[in-house]
């Protein structure tokens, strides 16, 4: 296949530390309110300025921007502070009133100062206290907050599609703690990338993830394939990520900091298309034995789920594909290409849909889970008025490609999980399933972009990969761990009682 390997750092880069002492660069981010009004006719146009005390005297770190007309600023400068764990380091926030054009403080009004060390801050993160006047009185009722931290940074890179809609291509992982990620390097397919044209715009957005879904945005930069294929053989290139809002409205704005491309490597397949089920480098290939990953998880998975189905009547759904006669690119198809009934009898009925299917499709993408996923739930909030445990449904989804639609995909989950479903997801190939184990909340309680928390786990994710050399029941104990604890969870929280006859 058409592949792309990217080795990237960003988006700040700080001092080179050496290992003998303790040193971490942090962030202080600064909001106000309720300053003094020093101006007659208008506001106050407020700027905070930063000293540290050295050999006890003030020195100056750094100032924030000018907010005109406002008495309760929130700063967009941050103040880049070297914090030493082993030293005291003592702060002066100080806050001034801009009258004149002039770099001296004594021009501007004081407005009040707030005195700490960095210790301080760093333990409680965030501090929000009262100003004095240099003679130690109120300042009104002005207030100061601090926030202390650093960035949690990742990178989503979108391709452009014909109707100029941005797509998510890939998104790496989030580093923790710090303004210096380096992020692993990683593949993506071409086709995947930019359909193939190397001067395709490509947008990439650097966001400072939070537990709660709500990432802040840092900035982003536009470049193609063609530019970034210029990182070889040792030489890097440098893109600044712009924050547009922080443009337009700060004329002193540069960047919010510098993306390296340290290396983009471009390797080309020139057999046939990618994707093409007829050739062996395809996941989709069935070998001369009659499988392939895709049908070894569905045996795998459904010879023994299918135990606890009545009718064993499965509807077997596909995405990401383009459907004939008109080719438009479907994230919701019934494999045996009847949209009116797409159940399948039996496990072994899926797979021979899949195979009859295969030859009359073309690959494409995005991939888009929610669709499948809000497709299930619509069966499962049917089940809802049910007065006993008769009715729960799984859903098998079996992928080898990076999920296009993430924030659609949580909030289709989390809505989910009110319902009698779990969701088990089964990853093919060797691509980078980071963004499945956090849909799998095993480790933090998912949420949706609004916020909404999921009430219950149904989520469970295993690489196929992990289990190509061990026998195929390993494969299915791993995936369906959780599902009998999934089950009896939902029901015994609805105070339902399994009834006397076979349930679905």
């Amino acid at each position: 296949k058409d592949k792309m390997t990217f080795l990237c750092t960003g988006p700040d880069s700080g001092p080179t530390v050496s290992p003998q002492h303790c040193i971490t660069r942090v962030e202080l981010s600064v909001c106000c309110g309720n300053l003094l009004d020093r101006d007659v006719t208008s506001k106050s146009d407020p700027f905070c300025v930063l000293f540290n005390e050295v050999d006890s005297s003030w020195v100056e770190i750094g100032r924030t921007e000018t907010a005109v007309n406002n008495l309760n600023p929130v700063f967009g400068v941050k103040f880049k502070v070297d914090y030493h764990f082993e030293e005291v380091q003592k702060l002066k926030f100080a806050l001034f009133d801009e009258d004149k054009c002039s770099s001296q403080l004594y021009e501007h009004d004081f407005l009040g100062e707030y005195i700490c060390t960095l210790g301080v801050i760093v333990s409680n993160k965030k501090l929000h206290r009262p100003l004095t006047l240099a003679n130690s009185k109120p300042a009104g009722k002005g207030t100061i907050t601090d926030f202390f931290g650093k960035s949690d940074p990742y990178l989503e890179f979108h391709k452009q599609g014909d109707d100029g809609k941005w797509m998510l291509v890939h998104r790496t992982e989030v580093i923790k703690n710090t303004l210096d990620p380096v992020w692993k390097p990683f593949t993506v397919p071409l086709i995947s990338l930019c359909n193939g044209d190397v001067d395709r715009s490509i947008k990439v957005l650097c966001y400072d993830y939070d537990n709660d879904g709500g990432h802040d945005f840092i900035g982003e930069f536009q470049t193609t394939v063609n530019k970034m294929s210029e990182a070889q053989n040792s030489l890097e290139i440098e893109f600044e990520c712009i924050n547009p809002k922080k443009q337009k409205k700060k004329k002193s704005y540069r960047n919010s900091g510098i993306i390296i491309l340290k290396s983009c490597k471009v390797g080309i397949d020139f057999t046939a298309s990618n994707g093409n089920p007829r050739e062996a480098s395809s996941l989709h290939f069935i070998n001369p034995l009659g499988s392939n990953e895709y049908l070894s998880a569905i045996l795998a998975v459904g010879q023994i789920i299918q135990d606890y189905d009545t009718d064993k009547m499965f509807p077997a759904l596909g995405f990401g594909a383009q459907l004939p006669p008109d080719w438009k690119v479907s994230h919701e198809f019934a494999i045996n290409f009847d949209p009116t009934n797409p159940f399948c009898q039996g496990v072994e009925g899926i797979a021979q849909a899949y195979s009859v299917c295969l030859p009359h499709i073309r690959f494409y993408g995005p991939t888009n889970f929610s669709p499948i996923i809000t497709h299930v739930a619509r069966f499962a909030t049917q089940a809802l008025q049910q007065e006993t445990a008769a009715q729960y449904f799984t859903l098998l989804i079996i992928t080898d490609g990076v999920i296009s639609d993430m924030d659609e995909t949580r909030h289709a989950i989390v809505q989910a999980a009110k319902l009698p479903m779990s969701i088990i997801i089964i990853g093919v190939g060797n691509a980078d399933f980071a963004a499945m184990e956090f849909l799998d909340g095993d480790s933090s309680v998912l949420r949706s972009y609004t916020g909404e928390e999921a009430v219950r786990d149904i989520v469970q994710f295993v690489p196929f990969r992990d289990f190509r050399n061990a026998p195929k029941e390993t494969l299915a104990k791993s995936v369906l761990a959780e599902l009998p604890q999934q089950v009896t969870q939902y029901f015994k929280q609805r105070n339902l009682s399994p009834s006397n006859t076979a349930s679905e």
